[in-house]
């Protein structure tokens, strides 16, 4: 492509720029449900460059935030077809393509953000975005919004606080599971409407890492933010089986490697964000708590049937080999 673009510029008289690149070949959509203050958003857009650098501009992708090309699953439906080309879930909204992926979503299952980055990019997490093949989704890396805490109009410190309460959750069995284990209602409503939900009482509480609890505003609506790191927000990087399958093995590996590679810069970005989230919901009127060991151990208890509900769904194999992975990674 660039030696006809060279050839037509010295036929034409133009002069060639040095170190020009060529012109994309391949024009690409990349969407996600997070606002442009996000770690998954910086990251998105130095994946683009990233890619345009290294595919030397044969390449070209364009990031649209916060739901700009739709819901997540309709996005995610778009990549099956062909229409979208890359697009980054969260693992709980696609537990419907690939049950497998249910894993990562079940309460107090990784004691720390290091063993879950070390499960997820290992073995197990190869296996179960392998399993997106087959519903025409290409998955390669695991990026995040971090640990999930609850923010409610009372303070919960114990299982049972949670008893009639409306639980906003997303569309998602086992976290519908979650909240029935604690006798709590879960109302399933879409990210961008949890704030309305909030404000005008259809729900008491919601479950989100403080990345979007600041950035939704949510403490602006609840009185109370429990610091209580009970489940982790993965977000699942596919590329569109279709479009992918399409491009040559260099494209290909550009396109993937880049992808995993920027995993630990998404995260580190996540967690220098984090530093500040606190103080800013503390200063926007919602009251901070945080559960001791013992609390956070009763919680943890109380969820752990969630885990053997799921374990046929999710693949008791499969929940073996990372159970297995986190106590070796404990020691």
């Amino acid at each position: 492509m660039w030696q006809r673009v060279s050839i037509l510029a010295l036929v034409l008289g133009l002069a060639v720029p040095s170190g020009a690149m060529a012109a994309a070949k391949w024009n690409m959509k990349f969407g996600h449900d997070m606002p442009e203050d996000s770690a998954q958003h910086v990251a998105a857009l130095k994946y683009a460059d990233l890619v345009k650098e290294r595919t030397k501009g044969e390449v070209e992708v364009k990031v649209f935030p916060a739901q700009q090309l739709g819901t997540d699953p309709e996005m995610v439906q778009q990549a099956q077809m062909g229409t979208l080309e890359i697009v980054l879930p969260p693992t709980a909204k696609i537990g419907g393509f690939a049950a497998q992926l249910q894993l990562a979503d079940l309460p107090f299952l990784f004691p720390s953000k290091e063993i879950c980055y070390q499960v997820l990019d290992g073995p197990v997490g190869d296996k179960i975005l392998a399993l997106l093949d087959a519903k025409g989704l290409r998955g390669v890396s695991f990026w995040e919004s971090g640990f999930k805490q609850v923010t409610a109009n009372k303070a919960i410190r114990k299982p049972e606080d949670f008893a009639g309460m409306k639980v906003r959750v997303m569309e998602s069995p086992l976290l519908i599971a979650q909240y029935k284990q604690v006798k709590a209602n879960p109302v399933p409503i879409d990210f961008a409407e949890t704030y309305n939900a909030l404000q005008q009482g259809v729900v008491d509480a919601q479950e989100n890492p403080l990345v979007s609890i600041v950035n939704m505003k949510f403490y602006e609506v609840q009185k109370y933010t429990m610091l209580s790191n009970h489940g982790f927000l993965g977000y699942a990087f596919l590329f569109s089986k279709k479009v992918y399958d399409g491009l040559p093995a260099d494209i290909q590996k550009v396109m993937r490697d880049t992808a995993r590679e920027l995993a630990s810069f998404e995260r580190q970005d996540t967690a220098r964000r984090e530093a500040g989230y606190i103080e800013r919901i503390r200063k926007g009127g919602s009251q901070v708590v945080t559960l001791s060991p013992q609390e956070l151990q009763a919680f943890a208890t109380a969820l752990r049937p969630v885990h053997q509900q799921f374990a046929k769904t999710i693949g008791e194999e499969l929940l073996k080999e990372t159970y297995a992975h986190i106590e070796k990674l404990r020691k």
